[in-house]
């Protein structure tokens, strides 16, 4: 690592701090990497989890990707404007005003699927046309949480309330039956599985425990999830794609027969969450550098800014990781700071006023809404600069 962080100070030495870099030897390493744990099932890229068109456009030129996943529908229509031809907009939406724009334009209408599980989203979107005719294109949501105790424990995101077959089949019958509307797809993220380490460091007992949760989810989910496509098949015969996954599950969910694509992104950049899985192991390819402003004292450093904690759950875990030099860590006291950070330890004392401490963010795209561009390294250079969603005056949420 240490010669990663020569190689980095090399490449961004005529650039101020704070800064963000994507190493693009990484980015391509952990692509081909999805691309072979998906089994020749096709990745559809998790826009969240990257925010850079530049980096959306590099990963689906690659054989092995096909298709975007968005997080708004704004997002989704501003990426079909911009030439993204497959977008599949993973959440619900009340933007009356971009189905407005959807129902009015048949390119637009073409590009992007919409998430639907429940009629009232339906009702929405009708009130919403604005005199629009296009047909959407609609995708169903499965609940995939692991349900124990009779249901009386649920360890899963609280996503869709569509949890049994007979529900997504009886919400195809009501899509195919309403006017301007067509079931085109199925999707399922199980983010307990794929979004969860199951090997933590210092603590076996829980890990084991993730993994035992992990293979009873894997093992309930895959027979369900199996029967909720044959039941919507019964009733959309042509249905599109069967969409599952995430980066940390994608060689267990590509192997089920019922799954046509694999979902993943945090994959490309490997932030710090995804350091604790033993069925796979990226290359950190996302960093930002922050400049030593101070040196309070022996053993420690101070940088400028910091806080840029993750979405979730508060915690530590959800913290960037100071990740080059080796052997820095944070105040208790203190943590990331909202304009400087402290950071002890003895690599401290070899650093410099001006130097820098490169970061590891705990999430993938997030870093992205604190950075307007991404400096694309390559060995010791940087070979372009690419704008973040940021960048580009982008901030869909």
């Amino acid at each position: 690592m240490s010669s990663d962080r020569a190689r980095y100070d090399r490449a961004t030495a005529h650039l101020d701090a704070p800064l963000a870099i994507v190493d693009l030897d990484a980015f391509d390493a952990n692509a081909d990497d999805l691309v072979r744990r998906a089994g020749g099932k096709p990745v559809r890229v998790a826009s969240k989890s990257v925010r850079c068109r530049a980096l959306l456009e590099r990963v689906l030129a690659r054989p092995g990707f096909a298709g975007i996943m968005s997080y708004t529908l704004a997002e989704s229509i501003w990426l079909a404007r911009s030439g993204f031809e497959d977008v599949l907009l993973a959440y619900p939406s009340a933007d009356r005003g971009g189905f407005a724009e959807l129902a009015g334009d048949p390119k637009l209408a073409a590009a992007v699927t919409v998430m639907v599980d429940d009629p009232a989203q339906l009702e929405l979107i009708d009130r919403s046309r604005d005199g629009g005719t296009q047909e959407v294109r609609v995708c169903l949501e499965l609940d995939t949480a692991l349900h124990l105790l009779g249901g009386r424990v649920r360890v899963g995101a609280r996503r869709s309330p569509l949890r049994e077959p007979a529900q997504l089949a009886e919400l195809a019958r009501i899509v195919s039956a309403r006017p301007g509307f067509r079931v085109v797809g199925l999707m399922g993220y199980e983010g307990h599985v794929a979004g969860v380490g199951d090997s933590l460091a210092g603590r076996p007992l829980r890990s084991r425990a993730i993994r035992l949760m992990q293979g009873a989810a894997r093992k309930e989910l895959a027979a369900r999830r199996g029967e909720a496509v044959r039941a919507v098949r019964a009733v959309v015969p042509d249905l599109e794609f069967v969409n599952g996954g995430g980066t940390g599950s994608v060689q267990q969910t590509a192997a089920e027969d019922a799954v046509t694509e694999i979902a993943a992104g945090s994959g490309l950049y490997i932030p710090r969450l995804f350091d604790n899985y033993t069925s796979f192991r990226g290359r950190p390819a996302a960093l930002f550098a922050l400049p030593v402003v101070r040196r309070p004292g022996v053993g420690v450093v101070t940088v400028l800014g910091g806080g840029y904690p993750a979405s979730g759950a508060a915690g530590a875990d959800r913290l960037p990781v100071p990740y080059l030099p080796e052997g820095l860590r944070y105040d208790p006291q203190e943590g990331a700071g909202e304009v400087q950070t402290p950071l002890l330890g003895g690599a401290a004392d070899d650093l410099l006023i001006g130097d820098r401490v490169w970061f590891r963010h705990a999430k993938a795209g997030e870093l992205c809404e604190r950075f307007e561009e991404l400096h694309l390294v390559e060995g010791d250079r940087v070979t372009a600069t690419a704008p973040t969603y940021r960048g580009e005056g982008r901030t869909f949420l």
